[in-house]
């Protein structure tokens, strides 16, 4: 990836957090970002950052091209850089949430070698997670290249349908929201039962940060570290019971279903003619 020039479109949190994980894996020069917005530019030449105000001369550099804005402004950001990306022919990531493949591929001119990924907000601090889809004009080097800049910030996961793009947005994209809602969950509930906020914050924050690395450590042993931590007649157990048969498990199915929903919607919407 050394040799690998790549320009970011759009220098907002995900564009800054990739920006800086690459620094180090890319050669001087080869990196480099635009955005519309004079502060958002500053913070990219203060990591020391080539900068565009203008996208078509950072697409005129790329070898990859990753487009970093919010899913409402994408259509309107390939058609303004078709022109340039069709000259160039760069590898396209987008790390859009719900906006398809083809609708991409359709805006910019036909016939890109396309990649999607799914980082989630983790990535600001090189701890996040990655799913990527490509379509079938990227080459195995290619996809090769899509892994190695993902992982300047996060763990990257390949899936070969689309389709379950819109399932990695609703469980990783969406997730940290999930829990941070229940740190805020056990904080407020610790507090009613008499705990300070400040140490019941405290409590609440680096217990979820333990218990996250304990799952880290042993995947798909959730259930199996949740049984080894129930004692029955617990304290524990009288509560999971709670969670339990208030339907918490399937409150989370329909959580999850909603945001996938919520992404395919958005994805249909966003490609409509």
């Amino acid at each position: 990836m050394q040799n690998l020039s790549i320009g970011i479109i759009g220098a907002g949190n995900m564009g800054l957090a990739l920006a800086a994980g690459l620094r180090a894996e890319v050669a001087p020069g080869r990196l480099a970002a635009s955005d519309p917005h004079p502060d958002k530019r500053q913070k990219v030449q203060e990591m020391g950052l080539t900068v565009h105000a203008d996208n078509d001369a950072l697409v005129a550099d790329a070898d990859l091209l990753m487009l970093a804005v919010k899913p409402q402004a994408l259509r309107g950001l390939c058609a303004s850089i078709a022109p340039s990306v069709q000259r160039r022919r760069p590898l396209v990531v987008s790390v859009a949430a719900g906006v398809r493949a083809g609708d991409i591929d359709r805006w910019l001119g036909g016939g890109m070698a396309i990649v999607r990924a799914m980082p989630n907000t983790p990535a600001l601090i090189n701890e996040g997670v990655s799913v990527l889809w490509a379509n079938d004009r990227v080459t195995k080097a290619e996809r090769d290249a899509a892994t190695a800049v993902l992982a300047a910030v996060s763990e990257v996961f390949w899936v070969e349908d689309e389709g379950l793009m819109d399932a990695a947005t609703a469980v990783s994209g969406s997730g940290p929201a999930y829990l941070f809602l229940l740190v805020e969950a056990l904080t407020a509930a610790g507090v009613r039962a008499g705990l300070p906020r400040d140490l019941c914050a405290a409590l609440a924050a680096r217990t979820a940060a333990g218990a996250a690395r304990m799952v880290q450590d042993k995947p798909g042993e959730a259930a199996l570290l949740r049984e080894r931590v129930t004692s029955p007649g617990g304290t524990t157990e009288q509560a999971i019971k709670c969670l339990l048969d208030d339907g918490f498990m399937e409150m989370f199915t329909r959580a999850i279903q909603a945001a996938c929903d919520r992404s395919r919607a958005l994805g249909e919407q966003l490609g409509a003619a």
